[in-house]
């Protein structure tokens, strides 16, 4: 059996992400969307609600389940048996990101780092950039799934 993460903070979940995981869905067998907790960082949405969302959002594609980890990703690689860590590309700024950590991660566990390029009609959308759109009132609505628009505008709601 192929198993697969696909890591990120997915704060929140957007249509660019739901392309990679379905995608991703599609070459293994299972596939773990992992929430990955940075102590260094707090999200406009809990790690709880990230999973939820998460799972609300992939309900429909099978072989695929949420979880999350604090740490390095690598090990939750080795201890899940995961072969590959899947990484969704928008431009060569993420890859040049990305590639140096694929590259420590293949030395400590030899897990290798699949790059999936974005389809381009998401290619602009990052969960920031998404959360400062909707922030600022402007219509996010066919960038991210359905209930998570209407949670990100509740949250955003509670905070002005």
């Amino acid at each position: 059996m192929s198993r697969a993460l696909v890591p990120g903070s997915f704060d929140p979940i957007h249509n660019g992400h739901l392309d990679v995981i379905s995608r991703v869905a599609t070459q293994f067998d299972e596939v773990i969307v992992t929430v990955v907790v940075n102590p260094n960082k707090s999200g406009l949405f809990t790690v709880d609600e990230r999973v939820e969302m998460l799972a609300q959002a992939t309900t429909h594609l099978q072989g695929v389940r949420v979880a999350t980890w604090q740490g390095l990703l690598v090990d939750f690689a080795s201890e899940s048996g995961a072969t590959a860590i899947v990484k969704g590309l928008r431009n060569a700024a993420d890859f040049d990101y990305e590639v140096q950590m694929a590259q420590m991660n293949r030395r400590l566990t030899g897990v290798d780092t699949v790059f999936l390029g974005t389809d381009p009609v998401h290619s602009s959308l990052s969960s920031s950039l998404i959360k400062e759109i909707a922030r600022l009132g402007g219509d996010v609505t066919t960038m991210v799934p359905a209930a998570v628009h209407d949670r990100l505008l509740a949250r955003l709601a509670e905070l002005s």
